[in-house]
């Protein structure tokens, strides 16, 4: 079991690829719970990879039993929020992220803007940090999906032991990549022009630069990302390179073109 982080600021493309990312170890698993803070992930649903749940008012006062069933009962779940604040949110989520615990199999917990969920400052139920610090022993993996590094709490980017980071612009941000890789941190920034020191497996075809996103007419069409584990592997990844069966929604509900 592994605990992965998926880290970028605003518009880099990171909800795209850990939908990628998701879609390639549903096999895997004997569940998927993927905690959809915005509805980007329902092309996993239109692609028949998994079913589809709300997350409102009626549900926020649903317990961990009650989820464990609709677990059971459907097996791959996308639960998307709908009229809820952030801390309804967070409790619901750990409601959920409790019965995924409890199941009799292996499962993979996806948690999108996790540092709602998850938030350096303030307190969040123990539950959803024991999925970081207790989860594999539990046959649970997860995702960590944020933006905002610096407003993740530090307990679970501890604890993830694969890495795909992309490009931050906050200096907070940039800082917490420093504390958590080995490589040059710069490599995360887009604002430099070149990166000292940056290891050769890092560099992109035209030298020791920072990732980058691409566009076209507008639209991201692919973005650059540095994969690293615990165990010292590290490359870059062009997610023009990769394609997925199911169709990624942004939330103004428009299909983005995938890479490749």
């Amino acid at each position: 079991m592994t605990h992965g982080l998926v880290g970028a600021k605003s518009g880099w493309g990171k909800s795209w690829f850990c939908q990628w990312w998701t879609e390639d170890n549903v096999p895997e698993y004997d569940y998927l719970l993927v905690l959809d803070y915005k509805d980007e992930y329902r092309g996993l649903v239109k692609a028949n990879l998994a079913h589809w749940g709300i997350a409102g008012p009626d549900e926020v006062s649903a317990g961990a039993a009650a989820w464990k069933e609709v677990l059971e009962q459907n097996g791959t779940l996308v639960l998307a929020r709908h009229r809820l604040c952030t801390e309804e949110w967070r409790e619901m989520c750990a409601a959920a992220i409790r019965a995924a615990r409890r199941l009799d199999g292996t499962a993979l917990v996806v948690i999108d803007e996790a540092h709602f969920v998850a938030p350096q400052s303030g307190s969040y139920p123990d539950t959803i940090e024991g999925l970081a610090t207790t989860g594999r022993g539990e046959g649970v993996s997860s995702m960590w999906v944020t933006q905002r590094l610096a407003r993740l709490d530090e307990t679970v980017v501890a604890q993830t032991m694969v890495r795909l980071l992309g490009g931050f612009s906050s200096t907070a941000d940039l800082n917490k990549v420093g504390g958590v890789v080995d490589y040059p941190e710069d490599v995360h920034n887009p604002q430099v022009s070149t990166i000292h020191g940056l290891p050769s497996d890092l560099e992109a075809s035209d030298g020791p630069v920072p990732v980058r996103k691409f566009t076209e007419n507008g639209k991201t069409q692919g973005s650059e990302w540095i994969y690293s584990t615990d165990g010292g592997d590290t490359r870059r990844v062009d997610s023009r390179m990769l394609t997925m069966q199911s169709t990624h929604y942004g939330p103004e509900g428009e299909g983005l073109s995938t890479p490749g």
